[in-house]
């Protein structure tokens, strides 16, 4: 029983719950969108089940299949850990920090702009 995460080898591993491969259906179909024959006649798109809870994810990130193997397993551990921990999962947590972020980095944007306005109209108002 190894944790898919260290398969993964997950460079910011969270506290995350492990997943085995006997919880694990896998599935390879053709992907979708941009591609051209690469994409249409080659089974490189990942579905991913976790049995227990019934969450599925599907990868077609890359035109590996291995790389979409890894990638695949690492979101759905994060969406398992989402599942069971919810917010008191690490996942959930770095979602709302860095969220709380963007909005922090918004506001002084509009900050930054307001003043810039300011500054134009007290010049406009100097050289009258």
């Amino acid at each position: 029983r190894v944790p898919l995460l260290q398969a993964a080898k997950k460079k910011n591993s969270f506290n995350l719950l492990g997943l085995t491969e006997a919880e694990l259906e896998e599935q390879f179909v053709r992907g979708n969108g941009p591609g051209g024959q690469a994409t249409n006649k080659t089974n490189n798109c990942v579905v991913l089940k976790h049995i227990p809870s019934g969450i599925v994810v599907k990868c077609h990130q890359t035109r590996s299949v291995a790389q979409n193997r890894k990638i695949a397993r690492e979101i759905l551990q994060e969406k398992v850990d989402l599942f069971y921990k919810g917010e008191d999962s690490d996942v959930f947590k770095e979602k709302k920090a860095l969220e709380k972020k963007k909005q922090e980095k918004k506001r002084r944007a509009k900050e930054n702009l307001e003043r810039k306005k300011h500054f134009k109209e007290m010049q406009q108002l100097d050289k009258k």
